[in-house]
């Protein structure tokens, strides 16, 4: 098939990506090629071993295993009954093992990984473990393959940090052929919009807590993923744009025939590549195309801020060195496709209804903007996800996704919501960070106000109480970088700034931590680097300090001279602050991550 040429822009990002990451996706792809080359684990293993590694079969598994030498799919899960997204996985091992037994294979639970939920930690304690659990994922995805005697690998997995986290894992055998396999949305509830208006009414002390509850309750309320396109969903999307997915099987509802169809379906893709002897590895999949592919359809559809992050730690365990730079230039040239929430009033559900996955997939293709000569674990490449899939009868098929249903969700290249993506990189005194300007209205790209200096979101909350902040202010909150206490999101301090926002005030956030997928209206420089804690410039901003915020231009600057500047003292995290953010809820167990993190924009990888 003739592919449209690739645009030129896109074209130039990756060529210097390629260039930039030579030497590291050289020596990456030796490790892949040497570990494919070997023979199969059961081959090679001692007979203990072997025993070990399948006394715990059926008999019949362990026949085929041995002495027919049939394939072996290791399932690497995230399932767990507690958050609403991973529930419906509890009986996808079994619906495998089946399906991979029609096909004279097996498949075995190599291990399963934590998934803890920001919506459950946010503004607590546990969530100083939330960024650095990708990285226990990713180690306790390499435990379970560690066995060594796959032949393919199947991961289940959703949220935030659980999808990079099996991700940058399973990069570490990139040897072996891998699918995700995800669960889809929960049933549409309360809205995100009336969610989100109930949350401000209770900041202000409008609303009492009962109707808080109630109004959460209606909002998450079933098994699946939260409906707003946040970082679980945002996920989803780039994993279809990767070409890692059965195809159109990220927002298909959990439970239900098509549901359990695609999962008996990941199997048989898997299968399908060691059977045809289709070399499409992960390691090989993961390519630089593929990164940028997935960088054009996060910023295409106004994906979470957590990516910027994330797919920084994803490319490197690849081989693969993409920065800011790269996201904030291609967002030059790729146009915003998407309105859902909290870049609009649409869930993920209206959105795979108006067209979906296979809609902006199929769109950005034709206009040039994502490489088409991509390798994907389906034999019809990434052409493959511009389909969405349904039952005939009782077998699984495609269909093209069609135009907009709803022009007010998704659109098409010729009428975009914005000419450009829905993130931008900040530059200037005050270090490099990114702000999402998907959801903030056109008048608040520009904020220039005094400071307010704040050493917790605590602190913030307390000031908005005690009604301090009713004038135009921009709040800095600092040591809430990956070294200072972990990186947590702050996700909570978004409904006090949008009523000071919605009062007229003209307000903004600029802080070294995150803010997460569901980021909305107020203008927010997150993931400022380098951090206070390590001497990065918030460390020297004082009260009253004049800040430009200009999401145009793309600086964030603190409007003194550069002799003042320069001669500013740099404030040490408070010993106490230091003591409690490192101490309690298995805080300790994460020094060391801690320690040795990188910075947010070098993807806050702590094994390097």
């Amino acid at each position: 098939m003739t592919h449209p040429p690739v645009h030129p822009e896109v074209a130039r990002i990756t060529a210097r990506i390629i260039e930039r990451s030579r030497q590291r996706r050289t020596a990456y792809l030796a490790l892949v090629n040497t570990a494919a080359t070997r023979a199969r684990g059961a081959d090679r293993m001692g007979c203990a071993n072997l025993a070990h590694a399948v006394a715990g079969s059926p008999l019949d598994d362990r026949f085929k295993i041995v002495a027919e030498r049939a394939p072996n799919i290791g399932i690497v899960t995230a399932y767990n009954d507690m958050l609403s997204a991973h529930t419906p996985m509890k009986n996808y091992p079994d619906l495998i093992k089946e399906e991979a037994r029609k096909h004279g294979a097996t498949a075995q639970v190599a291990g399963g990984v934590p998934a803890m939920c920001d919506g459950v930690t946010q503004g607590t304690t546990g969530m100083e473990l939330s960024l650095f659990s990708r990285d226990v994922i990713a180690m306790s995805t390499a435990v379970a393959l560690s066995h060594d005697m796959f032949d393919a690998a199947l991961l289940l997995g959703v949220c935030d940090k659980i999808v990079p986290g099996l991700l940058i894992g399973a990069l570490h055998f990139g040897h072996l052929p891998t699918v995700f396999v995800p669960a889809g949305p929960m049933p549409s509830g309360l809205s995100n919009k009336e969610k989100a208006k109930t949350r401000e009414l209770a900041a202000q002390g409008l609303v009492g807590r009962g109707e808080l509850l109630a109004s959460e309750m209606k909002s998450y309320h079933a098994p699946g993923t939260c409906t707003f396109y946040g970082t679980a969903n945002s996920n989803q999307m780039l994993l279809e744009a990767m070409g890692l997915h059965v195809p159109g099987t990220a927002f298909v509802a959990p439970g239900g025939d098509l549901r359990d169809e695609l999962t008996r379906e990941s199997a048989r893709t898997v299968l399908g590549l060691i059977k045809s002897k289709r070399y499409a590895p992960i390691g090989h999949v993961v390519d630089e195309r593929a990164i940028v592919n997935a960088m054009v359809v996060l910023l295409a559809t106004g994906g979470s801020t957590n990516h910027l992050i994330h797919w920084v730690a994803v490319a490197h365990s690849a081989g693969i060195t993409i920065d800011w730079n790269d996201f904030s230039d291609l967002s030059d040239v790729v146009p915003t496709l998407t309105h859902v929430y909290p870049n609009g009033s649409a869930d993920v559900n209206q959105f795979q209804a108006a067209g979906g996955t296979g809609l902006v997939i199929r769109e950005l293709l034709d206009a040039g903007l994502m490489h088409a000569d991509v390798l994907t674990v389906r034999a019809g490449g990434i052409r493959e996800y511009t389909r969405e899939p349904y039952l005939s009868g009782a077998a699984l098929a495609w269909a093209d996704a069609g135009d907009s249903k709803d022009e007010s969700i998704v659109r098409g290249m010729s009428k975009p919501f914005s000419a450009s993506g829905g993130l931008k990189l900040l530059q200037g005194n005050l270090g490099r960070s990114v702000i999402k300007v998907s959801s903030v209205p056109d008048d608040r790209h520009v904020i220039e106000a005094p400071a307010r200096v704040f050493d917790s979101q605590q602190g913030l909350l307390d000031a908005f109480d005690a009604g301090e902040l009713e004038k135009d202010v921009i709040c800095v909150v600092r040591w809430q970088g990956p070294q200072a206490n972990g990186m947590p999101e702050l996700h909570k301090l978004t409904p006090p700034l949008a009523v000071l926002q919605g009062k007229g005030y003209r307000v903004a956030l600029v802080t070294d931590g995150r803010m997460s997928g569901a980021s909305g209206k107020v203008p927010a420089a997150i993931h400022v680097s380098p951090e206070a804690a390590a001497g990065g410039p918030l460390a020297r901003v004082r009260d009253g300090d004049l800040i430009r915020l200009d999401a145009f231009k793309g600086e964030l600057n603190v409007l003194v001279t550069a002799d003042q500047w320069a001669a500013r003292t740099i404030d040490i995290m408070p010993l106490a602050l230091r003591q409690n953010d490192s101490q309690g809820m298995g805080r300790e167990l994460f020094t060391n991550m801690r320690r040795s993190a990188l910075t947010a924009e070098e993807g806050a990888l702590s094994w390097i």
